[in-house]
């Protein structure tokens, strides 16, 4: 089935996986967590993907398992919503490449959606009413990704995986990723399989890891150690280690935390999953010489970075550890607690433990706002309230979005 869900760049071949249900005209209701907009037809919910709250589409399910839902893409859309606008990568839309999720949608309408996402994650889970709104970063929606994963199918072509698929689908080009970083990548053949890692620098190096199914990375061209700006110091780091992805994430998220943060003077603060220290770093400068910050993080990597890249800061200290076995250890009582968790959050038994200390004050960071949501409800179980929250639009054109959350007892 061949339908236009955006102009001529959303044409694509669609191959539905299709179940008792086939093909769907639905009225399009609320975005849902994951890239999606939630729809019903005939007692069922609906996940339609590439359609936005209020639109008439056609949809194919391409997912369907029985029971109480199943997923859908819309292929065609009898009344379109405003905000709607024609994808910028023709690899997009159904059947097409799963990396992105709005790119059918205006990037001032993607921030509204992330908004409500985020809101209704925090109304359902942590019974909080709050208005969200998301800050758009510098540099527009297109040309931010410094670090981009790539699969190889069994012809040595690299691309991208199509949407909850293990199919590799070839591009010419990504225009998500900084310009001119995957130009070499993509225009030649590469050992089946596997994967490859591109990492881009701010002075436009580029740097290429082969991730076979069966070894050890291997770098194929770059040192292996990357620049990066923020904070107002210079970091150099493993190509391996974690960084924002987006160019202006570090330096909003430390302005953001510095801010939240507050550190007194002589205080005792710790920065949970603390990476290489980016945190650490202004938090030093509030707490001063006389004050400590401990970091806490599970990547002897990055510690070793870190403890590098901080080495003139007296005040910081690193533990190699996982953060729910540290805790007991570390000096206290902090003053304020900065956690910044993977993406499955720090869960209920961290929340507590960082509770029972009895910091003035919580920064929370999270990149999954059903996550983040949990783990403000175990903070509110624990007698704290929430403050304020802020999400930055570091992910534009997928549904992903960074939240900074602050809590005090």
């Amino acid at each position: 089935m061949t339908a236009d869900v955006g102009g001529p760049a959303g044409a694509v071949e669609v191959e539905p996986v299709v179940g008792e249900l086939g093909v769907l005209e639905l009225t399009v209701g609320p975005v849902g967590h994951g890239g999606f907009c939630v729809a019903h037809h005939e007692g069922r919910v609906v996940f339609v993907r590439h359609a936005l709250p209020g639109e008439r589409v056609q949809a194919v399910v391409t997912e369907d398992r029985g029971g109480s839902y199943c997923r859908a893409d819309a292929v065609a859309v009898l009344e379109p919503a405003a905000g709607r606008v024609t994808p910028p990568c023709p690899a997009s839309g159904p059947g097409g490449c799963g990396g992105c999720d709005f790119q059918h949608v205006d990037p001032r309408v993607q921030r509204k959606l992330k908004a409500q996402v985020v809101a209704e994650q925090l109304r359902r889970i942590a019974g909080l009413d709050v208005a969200v709104t998301v800050q758009e970063l510098p540099g527009g929606a297109l040309g931010w990704r410094t670090r981009t994963r790539l699969a190889v199918d069994g012809t040595g072509q690299p691309g991208f995986r199509v949407h909850r698929s293990h199919t590799v689908l070839p591009v010419p080009a990504c225009p998500l990723a900084v310009r001119g970083s995957l130009d070499e990548v993509l225009s030649r053949h590469w050992s089946p399989g596997g994967e490859l890692e591109v990492v881009a620098e701010e002075s436009s190096r580029v740097h290429v890891l082969q991730l076979p199914s069966d070894g050890p990375p291997k770098q194929l061209r770059g040192t292996g150690r990357v620049v990066r700006h923020a904070a107002g110091r210079r970091w150099e780091l493993s190509t391996r280690g974690f960084w924002q992805v987006h160019p202006g994430a570090a330096d909003a998220l430390a302005v953001l935390v510095g801010e939240w943060a507050s550190a007194p003077l002589g205080g005792t603060v710790w920065d949970l999953y603390g990476g290489v220290g980016l945190f650490a770093s202004v938090l030093a400068g509030q707490v001063g010489p006389s004050g400590t910050v401990t970091v806490v993080e599970a990547s002897r990597r990055a510690v070793a970075d870190g403890a590098a890249a901080l080495a003139d800061l007296v005040q910081v200290h690193f533990v190699h550890a996982r953060v729910e076995r540290a805790l007991a250890q570390l000096p206290g009582p902090p003053g304020v607690v900065v956690l910044d968790p993977p993406r499955r959050g720090a869960g209920r038994q961290v929340a507590a433990a960082v509770a029972d200390r009895g910091p003035a004050r919580i920064v929370h960071l999270g990149c999954d706002p059903a996550a983040l949501a949990r783990d403000v409800a175990a903070y509110l179980q624990c007698g704290y309230r929430l403050l304020a929250v802020r999400a930055l639009d570091a992910f534009p054109m997928t549904h992903h979005v960074e939240c900074v959350a602050v809590l005090a007892r």
